[in-house]
């Protein structure tokens, strides 16, 4: 190590010396002696990695421009300004409301469905005190979590029982580990998927304990081909919805009711992982055609999967539907505590399947059944009231537009599907539209969006009527406003 080095690494600020200057600055307000400590070392050690980083002149491993003879160590004050600003930020929420004016409706990385107003409801009131949660009023004791919402699911469905677990994933694994574990699984090559973060059905089946017996071809998988693969191992017909692909051309697949059929002729149950999971026929509103859950339910299935934030518009879950005899099965999986949903899930999932016993009310109360089928004059309207409110802002330097373009369903649900939308295209003049964009993420109440054309794109579909004036203020802090000159309409 050169002498610059040495020489910096025994500049480098003194512990205590920087906890006498927090305590000046009043750091023992907002956290423990011993965490504001950590953090002062922590502070440290980076500085020290930065020394220690540099590795000769003109250049650092960090890539940073100089070696030890340009590196400045901050003075101390500087460096307890630091371990405030870390401190500070503990008490800032991390999980934070956004605006999504991306156009993508189930954005996973946004959190996919937003609640209807009543699911928040009965969260603030389910959770602000104790709760009958596992306990049976009638009878005076103790009862089953899963008994609020199975009722309702089963009647909405038509499936003899039901159970909810934390999400689709869960479902799967559980009844995968139920059904296979130790036997074989068949399913077809083309529904061999992989979802967002890395989420592949081989490495859940892999993890249930049980086998994987692929069949046909990426394109093509006939009944033959399940046919031949049963055996004494097999244990359980898999079919999976292929979420966020399709494959066109020269395909063919077995209808779910043949393999229903196939495993009725053969004693082995079939698992339709259903993925996304909709109460409600899209076809009717110009989508494309989407199986309902009680479509599939109705081809005499063995046990149905889905998520309960994709387009059932509810919270977080894995819903898994079927008959009495194998849901009493999984039910009794000791691996099903492991995954089981808690209190806030369940009193939002109940509020949100109470609206489908009225499915004109789920369309207008659950957001992301609205946004699938707003009528694109309705969606055109919001985005003039958007841009008139933008305009009559006076925002210096901007210029508005409304333009054409297309939403998507996002969350691997009808994934070819392009939903004519309206959008408000933001043109900054005196800096990169990038940078726009940057600010808009930044803001108290960030608002995410795209980017197309050198042009921040708002996708008017995925706003809700309150956030048209949330983004106008966040606009006001990013552009100077111009001043009404008289006569001028507010």
């Amino acid at each position: 190590m050169d002498e610059r080095k040495k020489a910096l690494l025994r500049e480098l600020p003194k512990i205590d010396a920087l906890m006498l200057l927090l305590e000046a600055k009043g750091a023992p307000a907002l956290a423990p002696r011993e965490l504001i400590l950590e953090t002062c070392r922590a502070a440290v050690a980076d500085l020290r990695a930065e020394i220690v980083d540099v590795e000769g002149p003109g250049k650092t491993s960090s890539g940073k421009r100089g070696g030890p003879e340009a590196l400045r160590l901050p003075r101390p004050e500087e460096v307890a300004a630091r371990v405030m600003t870390r401190l500070e930020d503990l008490h800032r929420y991390r999980l934070r409301r956004v605006i999504n004016a991306t156009g993508v409706i189930l954005h996973t990385n946004l959190g996919r469905a937003p609640l209807c107003p009543e699911a928040v409801e009965r969260i603030v009131a389910v959770s602000r005190g104790y709760s009958n949660l596992e306990f049976d009023l009638e009878k005076g004791e103790r009862g089953l979590r899963y008994d609020h919402v199975r009722e309702r699911l089963c009647a909405l469905t038509g499936a003899e029982d039901a159970l909810v677990v934390n999400n689709n994933a869960a479902a799967v694994l559980l009844v995968l580990n139920t059904l296979a574990f130790g036997r074989e699984a068949i399913v077809s090559r083309g529904e061999l998927i992989e979802i967002g973060g890395e989420f592949r059905i081989p490495d859940v089946m892999e993890k249930s304990g049980g086998r994987l017996r692929e069949v046909g071809t990426t394109n093509r998988t006939r009944l033959a081909d399940y046919e031949r693969a049963i055996g004494p191992e097999t244990a359980l017909i898999l079919k999976v919805h292929t979420s966020n692909f399709r494959i066109v051309g020269f395909t063919e697949e077995a209808d779910l009711g043949e393999l229903v059929a196939l495993g009725k002729r053969s004693g082995v149950p079939v698992l339709d992982d259903l993925g996304s999971g909709c109460l409600i026929g899209l076809a009717h509103f110009g989508l494309m055609r989407e199986p309902t859950v009680q479509d599939v339910l109705a081809t005499g299935v063995d046990v149905v999967t889905f998520s309960g934030d994709k387009l059932l518009g509810g919270p977080q879950a894995g819903i898994i539907l079927g008959g009495r005899e194998i849901l009493g099965r999984i039910k009794k999986n000791p691996l099903n505590r492991a995954l089981r949903i808690d209190k806030l899930t369940l009193a939002a999932l109940e509020a949100t399947l109470i609206h489908y016993l009225d499915p004109d009310a789920a369309r207008e109360r659950l957001q992301v059944l609205k946004a699938l089928t707003e009528p694109l004059p309705d969606v055109k309207k919001r985005a003039h009231r958007l841009l008139r409110l933008l305009r009559r802002t006076g925002l210096a330097g901007l210029d508005l537009s409304l333009e054409a373009g297309v939403s998507m369903t996002g969350g691997g649900s009808l994934p070819t599907q392009e939903i004519p939308t309206a959008l408000v295209a933001l043109r900054p003049r005196s800096l990169s539209a990038a940078r726009l964009e940057e600010g808009l993420r930044r803001l108290p109440t960030p608002v995410i969006a795209r980017i197309a054309e050198d042009a921040v794109l708002l996708d008017v579909r995925t706003l809700m009527e309150e956030e048209l004036g949330w983004i106008r203020d966040g606009l006001r802090t990013l552009f100077p406003v111009r001043p009404h000159e008289p006569g001028m309409n507010p």
